[in-house]
């Protein structure tokens, strides 16, 4: 029953998605509709609406619209980083400045991230705030993650750094914003929101680790992009990633990178890294009340830790 409220209700965030992008300026239209009808786990809106109904939620219609937000936020930074990436697919699809060039996907990405006003406009200036910072943060966590890249190399400390900003931010915002329309007591709304900061640590560990080792056709891009652009997190022993002298030039050196990295014992110290989040993230959930919902937040730890996408 809970399953297909919930599935219901991302439903409704594909349709408020598709109905706040529209515009009668094609090109705009066609990249926009391209990146966000290319699917995607859509686990953002999920975790909003589950925070919600976990934190006492009754009517899920009224928390699809920052469902939307949240979601849109995301897919609009997907479109830029594919750009910094030089990522030609995403979700298995030409990405959008593949297909209409870096011009107009800045302009889309840009476009989507406007929209994100639209949606928020209805709600007070509480969820603004939080969405504001959650938006600032993610800008902060990219730029670093770039200037590690120019750097070559990247410590433990300023990998959490970049991923607490520029992924666990938006989860946390995604859970806070949906605890509180619930009219949830602080103390729940804040261990909702601890919830998804581990959540979302754990969730971009394991999209680094398979960034080395995952297959590009379950992935829908090519492995190897994300570590030679300079996210990777899988640090060896010394604390460092493996990835000084690596470009994205040429396929062979990105094999040999990977094949230092598997080599080096870092990937099995990332997966350890993932979990003992995922289990911060579990804790965190002990202190909300019992219900399916929360039963359902405790099933996503599992998706995200155990997925191959």
């Amino acid at each position: 029953m809970l399953l297909a409220q919930v599935d219901d209700g991302v439903i409704d965030v594909e349709e408020k998605l598709s109905q706040t992008i529209n515009t009668d300026v094609n090109l705009l239209l066609d990249a926009s509709l391209h990146i966000v009808d290319s699917g995607g786990k859509r686990l953002r809106p999920r975790l909003t609406i589950l925070s919600y109904l976990a934190a006492g939620g009754q009517n899920i219609s009224e928390v699809i619209p920052l469902a939307a937000a949240i979601e849109l936020v995301h897919t609009a930074t997907l479109v830029h980083d594919d750009i910094n990436d030089h990522s030609l697919t995403r979700r298995g699809k030409i990405s959008v400045h593949a297909q209409w060039g870096k011009t107009f996907a800045l302009l889309t990405g840009d476009y989507l991230f406007t929209k994100v006003y639209e949606l928020m406009a209805p709600y007070d200036s509480t969820y603004n705030i939080i969405m504001a910072d959650a938006c600032v943060k993610l800008v902060e966590g990219e730029t670093l993650q770039a200037e590690a890249a120019k750097n070559g190399s990247i410590d433990r400390e300023t990998y959490k750094l970049i991923i607490e900003r520029k992924t666990a931010s938006l989860f946390q915002a995604a859970a806070r914003m949906g605890a509180l329309l619930a009219g949830a007591e602080e103390s729940i709304v804040e261990y909702l929101a601890q919830y998804a900061y581990f959540l979302g640590l754990a969730f971009q560990m394991v999209d680094d680790v398979l960034d080395v080792v995952g297959d590009p056709d379950v992935l829908g891009k090519p492995i190897g992009s994300d570590v030679v652009q300079g996210m990777g997190g899988v640090a060896n022993q010394n604390g460092n990633t493996v990835m000084e002298g690596a470009t994205a030039t040429g396929i062979g050196p990105i094999k040999i990178m990977l094949a230092q990295l598997i080599e080096s014992g870092a990937i099995e110290i990332a997966k350890a890294q993932a979990n003992e989040w995922a289990h911060r993230a579990q804790d965190a959930l002990l202190n909300i009340p019992e219900s399916p919902s929360r039963d359902e937040l405790n099933n996503l730890v599992h998706l995200v830790v155990h997925r191959n996408r």
